[in-house]
């Protein structure tokens, strides 16, 4: 069953049409369904009566449910408030999902099918529903129905470890980043487009588990594999250009350039740029004992022809003698960053908390672009409203 958007929050992107029943919280399932939303899909947010527990993450301006956290992951949904615990609620649910072509949760296999919701009870209800299933991981291994979070996922994957790759005295520790939740979550949104377009040709539903572990360790340890790709192992584990340590920004006169020559020439020009003319030439560079003492010398030179100019200045040096350059950016920096400030960030106004930095869809369809059509909601600001368009009496859920 279709449900028409309202006209003031009109749709129009490639995925208009298909309604997303949503029982996720924190960040793996919200960032999927709000991905999804970005591309036009109508996503109903079904909320316990306290709310996603990730609305207190972090200090909202005014309200204790509308968290930095909480707004960076739930734009472009509807919110539906409704006690699962309760027949009423249950009830609720299930004419929802009577209007639905998509399913999604990341609760654990076991709590959701207490509620009522497994595989086989949402089918029962919707038979070509996609059901979405985000488990920590794979049900066949011994891990199985164990609790997951992103730093479980970073731990068991292989990445807390990737540091000792460049530096073997590197402390185990996360990326700094919620890595695995987010990558996970886009893998969630892939599985969900696939098993969409299974349904469109053949009118099946089916049931789709996204295993946290196994998908991130994958996606994270693809180059990684490298001399351990084969059996026996023809070298070392740890993609070697991606661990050097020499594989970071330099320091320009005023701030961090990152420098990519695509060859020996590029290298060269930029040492000259830099006021090091002939370095490959020089005595500085061919006196060097060994190959290892040579590589060590290029980039020590990078980084003293670096110095000599402002990023501003080399980002137009880069771009005139077409030298793959770029300014390197603190986290603070890229509200100013000149392209990003034009593209990513939409400055938009939160009811009841005021501005807010939204952070606008990246991918882009010639003719059915994404966009933001709503702003995170409130607890249960649309129960009433989707209530009604299914036909449900408001008040008794």
């Amino acid at each position: 069953m279709t449900i028409k958007q309202q006209s003031d929050h009109q749709a129009s992107g490639p995925l208009v049409g298909v309604r997303i029943i949503d029982l996720s919280q924190f960040v793996l399932g919200p960032y999927a369904t709000q991905t999804l939303g970005d591309l036009g899909a109508d996503v109903i947010k079904v909320e316990e009566p306290s709310g996603d527990r990730q609305r207190n993450g972090g200090k909202a301006p005014n309200s204790k449910e509308m968290g930095p956290s909480y707004v960076a992951f739930n734009r472009n949904k509807r919110s539906v408030s409704l006690d699962l615990k309760t027949d009423e609620g249950k009830a609720a649910l299930t004419a929802l999902i009577a209007t639905g072509d998509v399913f999604i949760h990341n609760m654990r296999p076991s709590a959701v099918a207490r509620l009522g919701f497994s595989y086989e009870q949402v089918a029962a209800i919707k038979p070509d529903i996609v059901y979405v299933e985000a488990m920590g991981y794979a049900p066949e291994g011994p891990y199985a129905g164990l609790q997951a979070f992103d730093d479980l996922i970073q731990s068991a994957s292989g990445a807390c470890g990737l540091g000792q790759l460049v530096d073997p005295e590197a402390d185990l520790r996360p990326l700094p980043s919620l890595l695995a939740d987010k990558t996970c979550g886009l893998f969630a949104v892939i599985a969900t487009l696939a098993a969409l377009r299974h349904k469109e040709k053949t009118g099946e539903g089916q049931y789709v588990a996204v295993p946290m572990l196994e998908t991130f360790t994958g996606y994270i340890m693809a180059e990684h594999l490298y001399g351990e790709t084969f059996v026996p192992p023809t070298g070392k584990f740890g993609h070697t250009t991606t661990i050097t340590p020499h594989r970071r920004p330099v320091q320009t006169r005023d701030g961090w350039i990152t420098v990519l020559p695509a060859n020996a020439a590029q290298s060269a020009r930029f040492m000259e740029l830099g006021g090091l003319p002939g370095a490959y030439e020089s005595e500085r560079f061919t006196s060097k004992p060994s190959g290892k003492a040579k590589v060590n010398e290029y980039y020590a030179m990078m980084a003293e022809a670096a110095a000599a100019h402002t990023t501003e200045e080399w980002m137009a040096l880069g771009a005139a003698n077409s030298i793959p350059v770029m300014r390197a950016n603190l986290p603070a920096d890229i509200f100013e960053d000149e392209q990003l400030s034009k593209t990513l960030f939409e400055t938009r106004q939160l009811e009841g908390e005021g501005d807010y930095r939204a952070i606008k869809p990246g991918l882009q369809f010639s003719k059915t672009p994404a966009s933001i059509r709503r702003d995170p909601p409130r607890i249960g600001q649309d129960t009433d409203e989707v209530l009604a368009e299914i036909g449900y009496p408001t008040g008794k859920a």
